[in-house]
C-alpha cells in the first residue's frame, strides 16, 4: 500500500463516446497457463492478461525456487497448491499478511484425501504451507462444499486428468460460482479433456491434455466498471472491444443487472457498444450466487443512483483481498447509504441526506474496491486512495477512465 491518491474534482458529469481495448480475462488466463503446465506440449496462448496477477503466475510456474511467493492472488495460490502438491513437487507456498489470513483448508483436505503430501508452516488451515511429494492415488472419489469458493474446485479440477486413475469430485450443497467452474471445464476442454457433469457430481477419467492455440477474450469482470460509468453518466456511449456474448464468464450477466438501471448493450463483431437510456426501475433485486465480483460494482451504481438493492450470493465477499461486505459497508456510509446484512441478504437504501461534499474512499488493497467505487467521481468530487492496486486486475483502468474524458490528479 502506498500513500499516493488519485482525485476527481466532480466537474465532469458525461463520459465522452470512447472506444476501449478492454483488459484480457485473467480468469482465463490463469487456468489456460495451469493447464498448459500440464500439456505435454507447448500451447500457443495470446492476448494472455496484463494484469499482474497473471504476470506473476507466469513467472511463478517457471521458478524452479523452493519458495514460492503468491504475494496477494488468491487464485495463483489455490491453483498452485493443487498443481505442486499432485505433481509431486516440494514447495513451499507463501503471501501477503492478508493471504495467511484467507482460508485453504478445505483444498488442502481434499488433496491430502487424494494422496498428496501438505503441511502447514504456521496456522492450521491457512497459508503458509509446503507441498512435500504425492505418493500413490488414494481415492478417486472426494466430496468438498460449493459454497465457499469455486478456486478450491477448479483446481482439483484441473489436475484431475493427469491423476493415475482420474478423480469424481462430489459437490456438497448450494454451488457458488458456477460459471467458474463452468470456465474450468471448458477450458479443459478446450485442451482435450473429456468430462461428465450431472446434477452434483463432476467425473473426469485418467487421460493426457493436448497442446492447443487460444486467444483470450476480454474480461466481463472489467466491462462491469464501465457499465457502471454510463449508468451513473448523464449521457454516454463505450465500445468494449474483445467481449463476446457466448463468453465462459459468469460476469457477463452485468449487461442484464444494469439494463433497469439505464444501460443499453449492443453487441457486435468486435465486442459491445453499451449507450445510456432512461432508468426503468429504483429497485433491484438480484443473486449474486454466480458472478459475487460484480457485487461492489452494482452496490456503489444502485447507491450513486439511489436505488435500493437487495442482494443474496454474496457469502464469498468476506474472504477475499478485504472483507468487502465490510469495507462496502463503510464505504458507502460516507454517501449516506446503509448495507444491511442479515441470514444471507444484504439490502442497500440511502438513510442520510445526499450532497456534494468531497469525499475520500478507502480502497483496502483491493483492486474491486477502486474500480467499482471510481464511477462515483460522476455524481461528485472523490479521492481513491492506494489507486496502484487496479494492477492486480486492469492496469490500464486509470488511463482508460482519462480516455473518457474522467481524468484524474495523482497526489
Amino acid at each position: 500500500m502506498s500513500n499516493q491518491s488519485i482525485r476527481f474534482s466532480g466537474e465532469t458529469t458525461s463520459i465522452k463516446p470512447v472506444t476501449i481495448d478492454l483488459a484480457a480475462s485473467k480468469s482465463i488466463s490463469n487456468r489456460a497457463l495451469i493447464i498448459d503446465g500440464l500439456c505435454s506440449g507447448k500451447s500457443e496462448l495470446y492476448n494472455l492478461a496484463e494484469a499482474r496477477d497473471t504476470r506473476l503466475m507466469i513467472k511463478l510456474l517457471q521458478d524452479a525456487s523452493t519458495t514460492i511467493d503468491v504475494k496477494d492472488a488468491g487464485t495463483t495460490m489455490r491453483f498452485l497448491t493443487g498443481y505442486f502438491a499432485l505433481t509431486n513437487q516440494r514447495k513451499v507456498l507463501t503471501g501477503s499478511a492478508r493471504m495467511q489470513e484467507r482460508p485453504i483448508g478445505i483444498l488442502v483436505e481434499a488433496l491430502t484425501s487424494i494422496g498428496a503430501n501438505i503441511e502447514y508452516l504456521s496456522k492450521t488451515g491457512f497459508p503458509p504451507l509446503e507441498t512435500k511429494g504425492f505418493g500413490n492415488q488414494k481415492t478417486q472419489t472426494i466430496s468438498i462444499r460449493g459454497d465457499i469458493s469455486s478456486q478450491y474446485i477448479s483446481s482439483l479440477l484441473m489436475m484431475a486428468p493427469v491423476l493415475p486413475h482420474g478423480l469424481q469430485v462430489t459437490i456438497l450443497g448450494k454451488v457458488m460460482s458456477r460459471p467458474y467452474i463452468e470456465m474450468t471445464l471448458g477450458l479443459m476442454n478446450r485442451f482435450g479433456v473429456s468430462y461428465h457433469w450431472q446434477e452434483n457430481l463432476i467425473t473426469i477419467p485418467p487421460q493426457q491434455y493436448q497442446s492447443t492455440v487460444m486467444t483470450v477474450e476480454a474480461d466481463w469482470s472489467a466491462a462491469s466498471y464501465w457499465y457502471s460509468l454510463v449508468a451513473l453518466s448523464e449521457d454516454g456511449t463505450v465500445t468494449l472491444n474483445g467481449l463476446q456474448k457466448d463468453s465462459f464468464q459468469g460476469d457477463r450477466q452485468i449487461a442484464e443487472i444494469m439494463k433497469p438501471l439505464g444501460v443499453e448493450t449492443d453487441f457486435n463483431q468486435h465486442g459491445i457498444t453499451i449507450s445510456k437510456v432512461n432508468m426503468s426501475t429504483d429497485y433491484l433485486n438480484w443473486d449474486f450466487s454466480s458472478c459475487p465480483d460484480l457485487g461492489q460494482t452494482v452496490m456503489a451504481t444502485c447507491a450513486a443512483l439511489g436505488v435500493r438493492l437487495k442482494a443474496t450470493g454474496l457469502e464469498s465477499l468476506r474472504i477475499k483481498e478485504t472483507d468487502r461486505i465490510s469495507a462496502m459497508q463503510t464505504e458507502l456510509a460516507k454517501l449516506g447509504v446503509e448495507l444491511e446484512e442479515r441470514m444471507g441478504l444484504w439490502e442497500l437504501q440511502r438513510t442520510g441526506p445526499s450532497d456534494s461534499t468531497p469525499i475520500s474512499f478507502s480502497s483496502y488493497d483491493d483492486h474491486r474496491m477502486a474500480m467499482a467505487l471510481a464511477p462515483i467521481a460522476l455524481k461528485r468530487p472523490i479521492t481513491i486512495e492506494d489507486p496502484e492496486v487496479v494492477q492486480k486486475s486492469y492496469p490500464g483502468f486509470w488511463k482508460d477512465l482519462a480516455l473518457a474524458g474522467l481524468k484524474g490528479i495523482i497526489d
